[in-house]
């Protein structure tokens, strides 16, 4: 067997670079329906066909795109509560220290 590719490994995947299909012994000649090809229809296939290839890879931008937005507002949500907290207790603080310098001014 000298063949070159087979179906399911192609020597190329560009279908105007692969053989062309030979007529089957035993189907009789005339019996398949003709090819109704137009001279766009195969290019507006081509790149039907390579956009449809190309959506999973845009769905996974968009995806982690979304992700990394996601991500970042949790990152904001936390330090945005850590800043809370340290506000708070920093008004705690001040508010000890005010009641101690009260208390030893008062004695």
């Amino acid at each position: 067997m000298n063949t070159v590719g087979t179906i399911d490994r192609p020597l190329t995947h560009d279908p105007k670079k692969q053989a062309p299909m030979k007529p089957s012994v035993s189907e009789p000649a005339g019996s398949a329906i003709p090819d109704f090809t137009t001279t766009g229809a195969n290019d507006s296939r081509q790149n039907r066909t390579r956009e449809m290839q190309l959506i999973p890879e845009a769905l996974a931008r968009a995806h982690m795109h979304e992700r990394l937005h996601e991500a970042e507002r949790e990152r904001l949500a936390v330090r945005l509560a850590s800043a809370r907290r340290m506000q708070r207790r920093a008004e705690r603080a001040s508010m000890r220290a005010r009641r101690a310098l009260a208390m030893a001014v008062m004695h």
